[in-house]
């Protein structure tokens, strides 16, 4: 539990840090994460998400600090992912059912299929404002970043944007701001864009253009998670249109499993031909490394190398794994090639070839397929695929 930080004039972060989750669906997150609410006080007193149902309590034990949770006389409904309107239900019952919650039209939607309520549902869409006391609030729809119901809402007297699940990472520190922890929560937000919002990234490149012509003077983000960018909101928003224009970088990676230890040669002897090139290259074992650390290496890659062995006429299932995962994040703009041993059918590189034709990868070579364990001439050959992936991203990358 941590007590409400005030993050402006009468408005409070009152949300809560998950510790000890590690897993949001099927994304890694080391240092768990937060589920950020917002109260805005004044004439009107204004509840903005509200945080995982199991947080409920500590919720109102943190609004409780700066005002009687009755005396919320609203609550907005950013997004209606469970995480964020878990707790939509004990808190209306404690401040009256009656009370206007105000959410997109899928949002509401949602809301009734998750608890099976009528809320005093009031829809807005984008362009739409309200006054609120002495407040006025403003909505933009941003369908599908992440589900079809997110919006965001803006205070412009405040220059506040609070963005639902845009522009967070799961990061459950210490700090709270931007300026408090510095460089070290980029990492975080890349990570947290390659996982959820990759897949997007269209809609992300259409919203920024939106948010452009507007002309927002953005003085301070609030995501519903991680920290709040308060002194330089501009810094993050920059990462995500660098991030949604999915432009390939001069660096390889090269993804692998092995079940004894024929395919790891390979990788190793891929990863040579490339360094030998003067590309940047990471080797990643599937079984070392988890899928959303591989995925976050995947969207600043030009150029990825799979390696797997064949099993039962297929491919590793660890590999298929990350995969499947990586597929429906859909990142573009790559170029590919396969690699992998085998003892007496060999399918694994042909499959690798067709999961990369499903990705619309460019896939620069047929793919080296070894019989049991590479000898040199294999190696070389391994080496020489490095090489030609290497030289295939330099090409597409010069003017």
């Amino acid at each position: 539990m941590f007590k409400p930080i005030q993050i402006a004039d009468k408005l409070y972060s009152v949300g809560c840090r998950d510790w000890d989750i590690r897993d949001f669906h099927g994304y890694y997150i080391p240092e768990g994460t937060t589920y950020n609410a917002f109260l805005v006080t004044g004439e009107k007193n204004i509840l903005i998400d509200t945080v995982k149902s199991n947080f409920s309590d500590e919720l109102l034990s943190n609004i409780n600090r700066i005002i009687d949770p009755k005396k919320i006389d609203a609550v907005i409904s950013n997004h209606t992912e469970m995480d964020h309107s878990g707790s939509i239900p004990k808190i209306m019952h404690k401040i009256g059912e009656d009370k206007p919650l105000y959410c997109s039209k899928m949002g509401a939607q949602n809301l009734k299929s998750h608890f099976n309520r009528e809320y005093n549902f009031q829809v807005v869409g984008s362009g739409d404002t309200v006054t609120l006391g002495n407040r006025t609030f403003s909505f933009l729809e941003t369908r599908m970043l992440h589900w079809p119901d997110s919006m965001f809402t803006w205070m412009p007297d405040e220059k506040i944007l609070f963005s639902s699940d845009a522009f967070g990472q799961h990061y459950a520190g210490d700090k709270f701001f931007d300026d408090e922890i510095g460089d070290e929560i980029m990492p975080h937000a890349r990570k947290y864009y390659a996982n959820i919002l990759l897949h997007f990234s269209p809609r992300v490149q259409a919203l920024l253009a939106d948010v452009a012509k507007m002309n927002l003077d953005i003085r301070m983000i609030c995501p519903d998670h991680g920290i709040i960018w308060r002194k330089n909101p501009s810094k993050i928003i920059t990462a995500y249109d660098r991030w949604s224009r999915q432009q390939p970088g001069k660096k390889a990676l090269v993804i692998f499993d092995s079940m004894w230890e024929s395919t790891t040669k390979m990788a190793r002897a891929v990863t040579s031909g490339i360094e030998s090139e003067d590309v940047g290259v990471r080797l990643m074992n599937t079984r070392k490394w988890h899928r959303s650390d591989i995925m976050t290496e995947v969207m600043g890659a030009g150029a990825v190398a799979v390696g797997s062995p064949t099993l039962n006429n297929g491919i590793f299932p660890v590999i298929a794994d990350v995969l499947t995962y990586i597929k429906g994040l859909r990142p573009q703009n790559k170029i590919a090639a396969a690699f992998g041993s085998y003892g007496w059918s060999g399918e694994a590189v042909k499959i690798l070839n067709k999961e990369f034709e499903e990705m619309k990868w460019q896939i620069v070579d047929g793919g080296v397929k070894v019989v049991y364990v590479p000898d040199e001439s294999d190696l070389e050959r391994c080496f020489d695929l490095g090489v030609t992936l290497a030289k295939a991203l330099k090409e597409k990358l010069s003017p």
